[in-house]
C-alpha cells in the first residue's frame, strides 16, 4: 500500500469482520453500476468485467477520490495473516472500471462522487482537514457513525447509504478476484482423483448400497 495508507486499519482491530463481508454477497448490487442492457448482456454471456493488471491512473475516479476510495476499501477489508487487503486485490480498479464504462448507471455515478465528498465534508465539519489528512482515529470516528445503519443517528443516513454501497462493492470485487478465492478457499471446478464415493454411513442411512447399483438391470437390457 501507499505512504497513505500505512496508518490505516489493522486485522486485529477492525471492526467489520472479512467473514461478515459474505453475508452481503447474496445481493451485491454491483450490476446498478451498469445499465440495464449491459447487466442483461453479462448474465446472458456470462462475462465478467476484466480485471485491470497495472492500471496507472483512475477513468472515473479523480486524483482525491482515487486516494480517498483506496482508503476506504482497506478499513472495510484489510490485510490480515490470512490473505491481502481489498487494495492488494485491486478493488478499488475494479470499481474504476464499472463506474467508467460508457453504459454505467449515471445514478450510480452520482451517488460515488456524493459520497466521496461527503466523507470529506464530515471530516472537515469535525477536524478541519480532509479524510485523508485525517489521523486514523478520526478516520474511524466518521465511519463508526455510518458503518452500523440501525445504530446511526438520522442525520448520518446519506453517510449510510453511501457506505453500505460502498462495502457492497468492496466485497463483491474483492471475493471475485483471486486473493478473494484463496481466501474462501474456493477451488472451483477441479478434478478430484482420490473420489472414493459416498461414504458408507451415508449409503447406510439412504438404504442404499454401490452393490445395488451396479447389479441393477436397465429395462432396455432385458
Amino acid at each position: 500500500m501507499s505512504d497513505l495508507e500505512h496508518d490505516g486499519p489493522s486485522a486485529a482491530d477492525a471492526s467489520i469482520s472479512r467473514r461478515r463481508m459474505l453475508q452481503v454477497l447474496g445481493a451485491v448490487p454491483v450490476a446498478a453500476a451498469l445499465s440495464p442492457a449491459t447487466a442483461l448482456e453479462q448474465a446472458a454471456t456470462g462475462a465478467q468485467a476484466p480485471v485491470p493488471g497495472a492500471q496507472t491512473a483512475p477513468r472515473f475516479f479523480t486524483a482525491h477520490e482515487w486516494r480517498t476510495v483506496r482508503i476506504l476499501v482497506d478499513y472495510i477489508i484489510p490485510r490480515d495473516d490470512v490473505s491481502g487487503s481489498a487494495t492488494d486485490a485491486k478493488v478499488a480498479e475494479y470499481m474504476d472500471f464499472l463506474l467508467a464504462e460508457k453504459d454505467a448507471n449515471p445514478a450510480t455515478q452520482t451517488a460515488m462522487r456524493g459520497g466521496l465528498a461527503w466523507v470529506d465534508t464530515e471530516s472537515q465539519k469535525r477536524f478541519g482537514k480532509t479524510f485523508i489528512d485525517a489521523s486514523d482515529a478520526q478516520r474511524r470516528q466518521i465511519l463508526d457513525d455510518v458503518a452500523y445503519p440501525q445504530k446511526a443517528p438520522p442525520s448520518m443516513s446519506y453517510g449510510v447509504a453511501f457506505f453500505n454501497r460502498l462495502r457492497d462493492m468492496t466485497a463483491s470485487g474483492f471475493y471475485s478476484s483471486a486473493i478473494g478465492w484463496k481466501d474462501l478457499q474456493y477451488i472451483g471446478n477441479v478434478f478430484n482423483p482420490a473420489y472414493d464415493g459416498c461414504p458408507p454411513a451415508a449409503l447406510e442411512k439412504l438404504g442404499v448400497s454401490y452393490d445395488v447399483m451396479t447389479t441393477r438391470v436397465s429395462p432396455q437390457t432385458r
